[in-house]
């Protein structure tokens, strides 16, 4: 994880269990009260898959790599609060997922119709990998990869 208050206003580190309700906060499908999201927020706090980007008000946005995708990383989520997008947290947190993985390969997957994820994939170096129709009726999933063997993706 990324420990360096210097290279911007926050810091990446992973979270404790102890911080699920704070990161719940800002998720707002969790804040809205979806037990389903609540639950797995804990879950993946208690097993070490959550990184935290965090600045001196608290917690800013989330990233979750999980290994059960072909046995190759996976981000299974990534959530930016809606009042600190815009400011890098994401692209910090897919760097940082990058950083940690520990398998060759890192995935993750937006539905066609979130152009903002898209965007932030392509800057940050992943490139598509497929397409997969029947998750979201109307709305199909597009899977990108970023391989983590070379090190972080050079700014673009």
């Amino acid at each position: 994880m990324d420990d360096d208050a210097g290279r911007s206003e926050f810091v990446v580190r992973r979270a404790h269990e102890s911080e699920y309700e704070a990161l719940c906060g800002i998720d707002p499908i969790a804040a809205r009260g979806d037990a389903g999201r609540r639950a797995s927020i804990r879950r993946w706090c208690r097993q070490g898959l959550t990184a935290v980007a965090q600045d001196g008000s608290g917690p800013l946005g989330y990233c979750v790599v999980e290994y059960t995708f072909f046995e190759q990383g996976f981000v299974t989520m990534l959530m930016v609060a809606p009042a600190a997008r815009g400011r890098g947290v994401g692209r910090r947190l897919l760097d940082a997922a990058a950083a940690s993985c520990t398998t060759p390969k890192l995935f993750t997957s937006a539905n066609v119709s979130n152009q903002p994820m898209q965007r932030l994939l392509r800057r940050a170096g992943w490139t598509p990998a497929g397409l997969l129709h029947g998750l979201d009726e109307g709305d199909p999933e597009l899977f990108y990869l970023r391989p983590t063997t070379d090190g972080p993706a050079p700014a673009r």
